[in-house]
């Protein structure tokens, strides 16, 4: 039985291992945390529970298919719920907006606060749509660098139609011709932030993200997000995956043929042999720190970063009837704030907040007539900056903002508080500068540009989770598996 080592339990890491188990690997993940999901993690204080990281369950297809491949039921594992009610959004002008699952509803919402019209609504959609169509087999589900890729019917039919994925103008001018209200177009404009991106450099192809929500749907596991990570860890150990917990990989062994071919890894200094290496490491570390001799793709590694994150969990002893459990409460001046996280590499005095409220479903995750609030501002990746002085800066002009648009003091309601910033998003998930999502979109080329999910230069190596093809997010991720899978056929 030929043997597979992971490196990193990232939801990328751990749908690997399974899939390579149902090839019939055995299978080790070595994992440097005490735990697995890598930015997809919980937190426990005071009574309250968070997902630490990402909070959007889309595409629950992708999670199902794991469980299938290995002919299991889903349900047995985790169970999860469509939502009727997307998110909120809340704008310094009072307008307020909820998107639904129903998409007609949301579009005549539009057209009856704004100047916007509910054809707007449906026309963009129908080019998400679109968008959706001509690249996901082409750009996410395949690999782009090897010529086989290329000789798939559906990818000359996708090829014939690269016109239509608009990639030649920037997100907002292609939303701006779009909707005539500016406030519609900061709403759609927002999806670039999904894989870290600046809306005002980024190719308008981005505009098939919003696709996967109102097509597919938002859903919510009826545990939590972190209960996917559960059920999948679970799996794999029911098809003979082992996680080394607490293990942290020193390098990645090769042999110094003529054509260097996978040897194993090193923990502790100790050689652990194995005919297979996926990497869930952050690209740039898997090269910096891991395969030290070897000459790393520098031109790629030096690509500029995507965004990262300042999160504030807060456990809140009051309950607010307005906020659901998505929200968006929008910056007044939307291209000064990404001037800020990309030009100046600061932190605007006037973010735009997310604010995800698990409690809203799940009530064990906050005590009695309390709720747990993740509090997300965008911020440029670490670069050196003074964080501290920033945190402290941006703490306050977030509950300012919160508590002006929602007319009351939240920070009387705060009963206890963590924070995650990028120096420590870096220090606990091996993503480099703190950036979530590896290299940032803002350009046309970029799906192109992104490392490979193979090796070209080191046999039986391969690399997986959001730092490489086809990107980051919970979906890419899952994909990036897939075609590694695949690769390895």
């Amino acid at each position: 039985m030929p043997k597979a080592i992971i490196i990193g339990s990232g939801i990328g890491g751990i749908a690997t291992a399974i899939r390579l188990a149902v090839k019939g690997y055995q299978v080790e993940v070595y994992e440097a945390n005490a735990y697995a999901g890598g930015k997809l993690s919980e937190i426990e204080f005071n009574g309250f529970r968070f997902d630490a990281g990402p909070s959007l369950f889309t595409m629950p297809q992708y999670v199902d298919e794991l469980f299938k491949l290995a002919n299991k039921n889903p349900s047995d594992y985790f169970q999860y719920e469509k939502l009727p009610e997307i998110c909120r959004y809340f704008y310094e002008d009072g307008l307020r907006l909820t998107a639904t699952a129903d998409t007609n509803k949301f579009a005549r919402e539009i057209a009856d606060k704004t100047i916007s019209t509910e054809k707007e609504v449906t026309q963009f959609l129908t080019k998400s749509n679109t968008i959706y169509q001509v690249t996901h087999r082409v750009f996410l589900e395949r690999t782009l660098h090897k010529i086989k890729s290329y000789l798939h019917w559906d990818t000359l039919k996708s090829v014939f139609r690269f016109g239509q994925i608009d990639a030649f103008r920037t997100q907002n001018r292609a939303n701006q011709a779009f909707f005539k209200d500016a406030r519609i177009v900061q709403l759609f404009n927002r999806y670039a932030t999904y894989n870290g991106s600046n809306p005002y450099q980024a190719p308008a192809t981005l505009n098939v993200i919003p696709h996967f929500e109102y097509h597919f749907g938002a859903f919510l596991p009826q545990a939590g997000m972190y209960s996917i990570v559960k059920a999948l860890v679970k799996l794999a150990e029911d098809l003979g995956v082992r996680f080394r917990y607490s293990q942290r990989v020193e390098e990645i062994t090769y042999t110094t043929a003529a054509k260097p071919k996978i040897s194993g890894i090193k923990v502790n200094d100790k050689l652990i042999p194995s005919d297979v290496v996926v990497s869930n490491l952050d690209i740039w570390f898997t090269y910096k720190n891991l395969l030290k001799h070897f000459p790393a793709p520098e031109k790629l590694l030096k690509q500029e970063r995507s965004s990262s994150a300042l999160i504030f969990y807060w456990g809140m002893d009051n309950y607010y009837n307005d906020l659901g459990l998505h929200n968006i409460l929008f910056a007044s001046d939307y291209k000064k704030e990404f001037d800020a996280i990309w030009q100046e590499k600061n932190i605007s005095p006037d973010p735009t907040i997310y604010i995800n409220i698990t409690s809203k479903h799940i009530r064990k995750d906050a005590p009695n007539d309390c709720e747990n609030w993740f509090v997300m501002i965008n911020v440029p990746a670490n670069n050196g900056q003074d964080w501290d002085v920033l945190i402290k800066e941006a703490r306050g002009n977030i509950i300012e903002k919160i508590s002006r648009i929602l007319n009351r003091n939240i920070e009387k309601d705060i009963l206890c508080e963590r924070t995650l910033d990028p120096r420590t998003i870096e220090y606990k998930t091996g993503s480099y500068q703190g950036s979530l999502y590896g290299n940032s979109s803002n350009n046309q080329f970029a799906a192109f540009l992104r490392h490979p999910n193979f090796s070209t230069k080191i046999k039986n190596l391969y690399f997986c989770g959001g730092s490489v093809h086809p990107g980051g997010g919970i979906p890419l991720a899952l994909l990036s598996a897939k075609i590694v899978a695949e690769e390895m056929d």
